[in-house]
């Protein structure tokens, strides 16, 4: 039996410095293209589970250790991402400390839910207004068509 060809795997993480008045969120901005500022995330490796690659891409990219504390949603949009077909499972954690750009990003911005930057990428704004509806209702990411 062949192989199915199948969409990419990823992970995305909504990283909340819990010690912080406000507990901004931290944003990367990507040194690769698509290029604007993105949550923390990247690809799942081959044996590696979910969780495991979101808490190693939070710090190969920031330098902060995060736990992780639910999944927001999955994101499967085929036009999420310019470079092809990917589906990414988004988690919400917090870590304490100062974050650092390395790996995949350029720097690193500290932002308020309610203040993005205007030039987001991939699906980012939306969720990014998932995550603000939840924080609003307790309800995560709705199923979408």
């Amino acid at each position: 039996m062949s192989r199915p060809e199948t969409p990419l795997l990823t992970v995305d993480i909504i990283i909340r410095l819990f010690e912080r008045p406000d507990e901004p969120l931290v944003l990367i901005e990507r040194k690769n293209p698509p290029p604007g500022w993105a949550l923390p995330g990247g690809f799942v490796d081959i044996g590696e589970t979910l969780e495991t690659a979101a808490v190693r891409e939070a710090r190969e990219e920031t330098g902060l250790q995060v736990t992780l504390e639910r999944l927001l949603g999955c994101y499967s949009d085929p036009r999420r991402d310019p470079r092809g077909h990917t589906v990414s499972a988004v988690y919400i954690g917090y870590a304490r400390g100062e974050p650092r750009a390395a790996d995949d990003a350029r720097a690193i911005r500290l932002a308020s839910p309610t203040e993005l930057p205007e030039k987001l990428a991939f699906d980012h704004g939306l969720i990014l207004d998932d995550y603000r509806h939840y924080l609003a209702t307790g309800e995560l990411a709705p199923v979408r068509k």
